[in-house]
């Protein structure tokens, strides 16, 4: 499965595997195989698949469909920028059983920090003023993707432990600048600290299904300028003549997968940015994970006009809607809110699904429902000198992340708080 070290300052013989002994009180030797993996077609995806399970808050971008896509599809690969390094724990061949994957973690090597939506720009640069190389750095996170979720997938508390105390032992012996790890779960992040890791404090905004029958009855909760202000929006997309359609799993076509391409293209275009995806992992997830994909589409006089594309898990263990990404060809107004949002909500009504997380940032999503959640995450760097002002820097950021949550919670856009 190893091969050869690409990335600078990982040491001088990677295709070694290191190899781990634990030893406890009561507990016989166990041996681990630690394992750098760079290209996740050599796992096994059912072997995946079963340590994300493990997991109650799994989440459908952990699943080895989704990742595999981001890296065959040339979206998140070494030539963009992400590496994948992914860091594998196998536990030996014992009573007949094969080796079997024990716990991983997708980890990168990357080489800038776009597609993070955590953003530590300011370190670079503060690096850079100093002389100092910033990148390639160490980074365990889903591209593109500012979802909580596991990401020390692992077997058993053990495992997940020992995952953990080996990405910090490769990052402090790579001679790389740091490890950071995005938006992970609450006990991972408290797990994470424990390890003497630095937490930083963001805000997302999400949406909570109260056992609603329909959209009016959401609607019925909120405060009345609020409720007056969405139907105004709704009414203003339906006097446009414009209608909807969503298509869920196998009845996203490839006409469908080629229009929602050129919508989500045309809002970068808009925003002067280069698309982190493209047509072919569209594809390629619409064939490999049909059962969790929502495809919103806009029409008017026919025809397609705007897209909004939705993940999903209506499991009972996680029954969340994840926003990801929308575009239009026209512009109407509050179309932007009826694709991505009010669409998506009346589905998760109508489903039965609990949470609709509406992505990274947007204040503007508390006027339609959205209630602000604290994210999560986790950094270790090399330098103490950096890693001491870093540290001071965020204490200050936490207290304002304090103050802005408690500013939000004044402005509850329900009619009882």
């Amino acid at each position: 499965m190893q091969s050869e070290s690409c990335v600078p300052g990982e040491g001088k013989d990677q295709r070694q595997p290191a190899r781990h002994k634990r030893k406890s009180a009561g507990d016989p030797a166990q041996e681990y195989r630690t394992e750098i993996i760079s290209d996740l077609g050599e796992i096994d995806a059912a072997a995946w698949d079963a340590l994300v399970a493990h997991h109650a808050d799994a989440t459908p971008f952990l699943k080895h469909a989704f990742l595999h896509a981001l890296h065959t599809s040339g979206s998140a690969c070494a030539e963009t920028g992400w590496n994948p390094r992914y860091l594998t724990l196998w536990a030996p061949a014992k009573d007949g059983r094969p080796e079997r994957l024990a716990a991983a973690m997708p980890l990168y090597a990357k080489a800038h920090s776009y597609g993070e939506y955590v953003f530590d720009w300011a370190w670079a640069d503060a690096y850079a003023r100093n002389g100092l190389e910033y990148y390639p750095k160490w980074l365990a996170a889903i591209p593109f993707t500012p979802v909580r979720g596991a990401r020390l997938l692992a077997e058993d508390a053990h495992a997940r432990r020992l995952l953990l105390q080996m990405a910090l032992a490769l990052a402090a012996e790579s001679q790389m600048s740091s490890l950071h790890i995005l938006f992970p779960d609450e006990a991972e992040a408290a797990l994470m600290q424990q390890a003497g890791m630095l937490m930083r404090h963001g805000v997302q905004f999400h949406w909570t299904n109260d056992g609603y029958g329909s959209f009016d009855d959401f609607l019925a909760t909120l405060s009345q300028k609020k409720r007056k202000n969405i139907r105004a929006e709704r009414r203003q997309v339906a006097q446009a003549g414009i209608g909807f359609r969503r298509l869920r799993g196998a009845q996203i076509d490839d006409d469908a997968w080629k229009f929602f391409n050129r919508c989500y293209r045309q809002t970068y275009r808009e925003h002067h940015s280069t698309p982190y995806l493209n047509l072919d992992f569209f594809r390629r997830i619409g064939a490999a994970m049909p059962q969790h994909l929502l495809l919103v589409i806009a029409e008017r006089e026919g025809q397609p006009i705007a897209s909004s594309l939705l993940v999903y898990d209506d499991t009972p263990e996680v029954s969340t809607l994840y926003g990801r990404y929308w575009g239009a060809l026209e512009y109407h107004a509050c179309l932007h809110f009826e694709t991505a949002y009010y669409q998506p909500l009346e589905f998760c009504i109508e489903q039965g699904i609990r949470t609709f997380e509406g992505g990274a940032q947007g204040e503007h999503k508390m006027a339609r429902g959205f209630l602000p959640v604290a994210t999560r995450s986790a950094h270790w760097l090399a330098h103490p000198a950096f890693a001491d002002a870093v540290e001071r820097f965020l204490e200050r950021e936490r207290q304002g992340i304090d103050a802005y949550l408690d500013e939000l919670s004044e402005r509850n856009p329900f009619a009882r708080a």
